[in-house]
């Protein structure tokens, strides 16, 4: 089975660069002129200096945000209930 095909959600110029302590938080408006924030985590801790130059970068660069489409959710199965009927009469014989 084939995997569907990525979508461009948005590519997005980043305007701010914001130190975190694992990391950094980037900012800045999409080519539908919404506003985006990308939070970026490292798993280890970043001396000053790698911040700094990983700031810098970060500050010249553009992200492209791509997904998969969402698969199309499973439909519940609805029971119907059965029409309600009148009781039945009995006929007794005697």
């Amino acid at each position: 089975m084939d995997a569907p095909q990525l979508q461009r959600l948005a590519d997005i110029q980043v305007d701010l660069v914001q130190p975190e302590p694992r990391g950094f938080i980037l900012s800045g408006q999409g080519n539908d002129q919404a506003e985006y924030r990308l939070d970026v985590h490292f798993d280890m801790p970043l001396d000053g200096r790698t911040r700094a130059v990983l700031g810098e970068l970060l500050a010249q660069s553009e992200v492209s945000i791509w997904r998969r489409p969402v698969a199309a959710p499973v439909t519940a199965v609805v029971r119907r209930r059965p029409a309600r009927r009148p009781p039945r009469r009995r006929i007794a014989a005697d």
